[in-house]
């Protein structure tokens, strides 16, 4: 269980309703895969994880004024847990 493979929980609109169905967003390292994640949400928060949905989100030119630049894509993990079960993540 490597601790440093889950860099956040993603708090969004969507991730809140997700929520409500036992599902949990999180941002995750670049190279992480599903049973890397499953072991550590697990080994974290002592729940049982059904599944695990990797998703890569790309990369997204903006403009600032003049400016140009990119806001850089990262890749997320959908975590669904066991029926009954709850993470305690999101803000109150």
């Amino acid at each position: 269980m490597d601790k440093t493979i889950i860099k956040h929980p993603v708090i969004s609109e969507k991730s809140t309703m997700l929520s409500e169905m036992g599902k949990y967003i999180f941002a995750v390292k670049d190279g992480a895969t599903a049973p890397e994640v499953r072991k550590t949400v697990e080994g974290l928060y002592k729940v049982k994880v059904m599944r695990v949905n990797m998703i890569n989100t790309k990369d997204k030119p903006k403009t600032w004024g003049r400016m140009t630049g990119v806001k850089h894509g990262y890749r997320k993990a959908i975590v669904t847990l066991k029926e009954g079960q709850k993470l305690d993540i999101l803000p109150k």
